[in-house]
């Protein structure tokens, strides 16, 4: 066929005129080059790839702007199809669509874009350094086409940003249906991923960016708040009804997840510094709000840190320099740190997800484009030094945890082998605890609280406040530890003023709690007290992610590399119809190094919404509480013995089996010594 021929044979499609260059605004964050590794070949697939979207009348105008985007960025953004009006998430009203879902799902893309939320917003990188919506901008124009004519009988299905099309489906069946990042086995690795991407075959999703379902730094924040708390009961001997008062937290990073530790350690009740390298970074969350004062020095951080300690002061506080030197200066002049942590993107520490010391962040950004090589050995120096300090604080009675940021596994593969436990790989976990292992796994994935979140569509913080209430009147504070805390958590939710972007909030919640107030939600959507709601999660969860170095890193019968949870969890959610399911490859930690899985249900209000969500959302939890408990997790084999109890006649979840260590060791004895 030719492409005549082609054009005619699709109904919706990119319209064959040539849009005017988009103008660039001054002070908006731009990613840096990505690394380009291909050859001829593959750079001439790269450009024939990214003018399948376009009519081939505007072929020979756009093969060398492409091209050159490819040579320059490492990537081919189409930044001609770039919308030239502002992206932000609108009331779902004042988008076209043939139903609900189409319009809800246009609303948490385009919140993804919002300058106030992306990373790198022309780029479309909502956060992570590579978590992108889509690859290119002709996709984003071909997505919005299809949502707009997505009918509530049909399904959009989406490979790595790239919408497949529409496929007839029914009411109950997902409506939009995402992959990304996905690579079979011998190629599941950053360096063929990357050149996947640079052909256009293969996007980052992250968890939530290539999900649709990313609400700004406020999505980490709870859980966040969480560990820090928990981290401070644990090891600083605070009590459960106690906070972070007088006590120092010292971490790194202020992008779109980290950006969300200043803001967590006030409402724990402590001082914190954070360092970062892009003043870019640090303006934007002061702005907001996310921190409450700028250091340029580090006498000047820690001056204020010692001060508001010693009045018992809430505080946060952003060094604009590099965590090594803040580090060294705390060990030279002996100040102590309670708790340690630290989350820069060292899921990607040699594309730019890592500053070395000694080195700005314009230079580190031109080092990327002009000498990789010298870039990736002063990453690894750096990345070698930053650990040796953390040791050092150690020693002197600082917790350190690694906040599944891929910190320890990017330091092992710099050289530094005795990060490891046993100092050969890294099948038996590093020296230091993953917060997941400590505090998120035992404390709350177990029993399977997890970062349950909603989206009020209408936009109307109004509507926001009604959830927050409804939300607040379903926890019983009464009934855990965890719950006291999250029910004080959404109380002070509006006074912490977290929303960033449009009306969205964060609650960690239990199977059965999500499930309540999902309905009450639904309920209220019913009754025209709100409008409709995006429910969701952060793909980090009790169940979503299968990861070593994170989420599972608490499961130890030797499935943590194994994928069968998050897979199962997908499935099962697409099987019981919600609205949007997603799958994605690398999360938080990198390619190959996690599967994650994640949803989006649209509440309209409807009785066939009742009964998905009565269906879904215990499944979406429990399988992971399931998992965790016949991988022998204490508090998860609690749990499923009271839900097999509870729900009894309708879910059976097997349970294991307590073998003794004395009868393990005594046979081993026997047979094999």
């Amino acid at each position: 066929m030719n492409n005549i021929e082609i054009g005619n044979a699709m109904t919706i499609k990119l319209d064959p005129v040539l849009p005017e260059y988009p103008t660039f605004k001054e002070g908006v964050r731009r990613a840096p080059k990505r690394e380009l590794t291909l050859n001829e070949r593959e750079i001439k697939l790269a450009l024939k790839n990214a003018l399948r979207y376009i009519p081939e009348e505007l072929h020979e105008q756009l093969a060398p702007e492409f091209l050159e985007e490819l040579m320059t960025r490492g990537r081919i953004y189409g930044y001609r199809f770039m919308p030239k009006e502002r992206i932000y998430g609108k009331p779902i009203d004042e988008y076209k669509g043939n139903c609900v879902e189409g319009k809800a799902f246009q609303v948490m893309i385009n919140n993804n874009l919002d300058h106030a939320v992306a990373l790198y917003p022309y780029e479309l990188v909502t956060y992570g350094e590579t978590g992108q919506v889509c690859q290119n901008w002709m996709q984003y124009q071909l997505i919005k086409k299809y949502l707009e004519a997505l009918t509530d009988e049909q399904t959009l299905v989406m490979m790595s940003g790239h919408p497949m099309g529409l496929f007839k489906s029914h009411k109950n069946s997902p409506r939009v249906i995402i992959t990304n990042g996905l690579m079979i086995g011998m190629f599941d690795n950053p360096h063929d991923w990357a050149k996947a991407t640079a052909m256009g075959c293969s996007s980052y999703g992250q968890m939530t960016a290539g999900g649709w379902m990313y609400i700004g730094p406020q999505g980490i924040v709870h859980g966040t708040f969480n560990t820090l708390l928990n981290a401070g009961r644990k090891v600083l001997g605070i009590p459960q009804d106690g906070d972070l008062s007088g006590h120092l937290f010292v971490t790194s990073g202020l992008g779109g997840m980290s950006g969300a530790q200043p803001k967590a350690v006030e409402i724990a009740g402590g001082v914190g510094i954070v360092a970062e390298v892009d003043a870019s970074r640090i303006e934007t969350r002061h702005s907001q709000g996310w921190v409450g004062k700028v250091a340029e020095t580090i006498e000047d951080a820690f001056a204020w840190a010692k001060e508001a300690m010693e009045k018992k002061e809430v505080l946060s506080i952003a060094y604009h320099g590099n965590i090594v030197d803040l580090l060294q200066y705390a060990v030279d002049h002996n100040i102590h740190i309670d708790l340690l942590s630290d989350q820069t993107s060292c899921h990607v520490p040699y594309d730019g997800g890592y500053c070395p010391q000694g080195m700005t962040f314009d230079e580190r950004t031109e080092m990327l484009n002009s000498d990789k090589e010298t870039f990736c050995k002063k990453v690894d120096e750096s990345l070698i030094k930053h650990y040796h300090l953390i040791k050092t604080l150690v020693e002197r009675g600082s917790y350190f945890f690694d906040y599944g940021n891929a910190f320890m596994k990017a330091v092992f593969d710099a050289g530094a082998k005795d990060i490891a436990k046993n100092g050969v790989d890294t099948s038996e976990g590093f020296i230091f605890p993953s917060y997941v292992e400590d505090i998120m796994g035992p404390m709350l994935f177990d029993y399977g609280y997890g970062p349950f979140r909603w989206c009020c569509l209408s936009g109307k913080p109004e509507d926001l406040r009604k959830t927050d209430h409804a939300a607040m009147s379903i926890i019983d504070p009464n009934r855990r530890g965890a719950d006291r805390d999250n029910y004080i958590w959404i109380r002070d939710a509006e006074k912490h003023k977290l929303v960033v972007g449009t009306q969205c909030r964060i609650l960690y919640q239990d199977a059965l709690g999500r499930r309540d107030i999902a309905l009450k939600f639904n309920e209220m959507v019913r009754n025209g007290e709100i409008g409709p709601v995006m429910l969701g999660r952060d793909h980090h969860d009790t169940g979503g992610t299968d990861s070593p170095f994170r989420e599972t890193s608490n499961i130890y019968d030797g499935s943590n590399v194994t994928a069968d949870m998050a897979i199962q969890c997908y499935a099962g959610n697409a099987a019981r119809g919600m609205s949007l399911v997603a799958l994605h490859n690398g999360g938080g930690v990198g390619i190959s190094k996690s599967i994650n899985g994640g949803f989006g249900m649209v509440l309209d209000g409807s009785k066939r919404v009742d009964d998905i969500l009565m269906a879904s959302i215990p499944w979406d939890t429990m399988i992971g509480v399931a998992r965790r408990s016949w991988a022998r997790c204490e508090h998860s084999i609690e749990t499923v013995a009271e839900y097999n109890q509870t729900r009894q006649g309708q879910d059976y979840i097997t349970m294991p089996y307590i073998a003794s260590d004395d009868l393990i060791d005594k046979t081993y004895d026997k047979i094999v010594k």
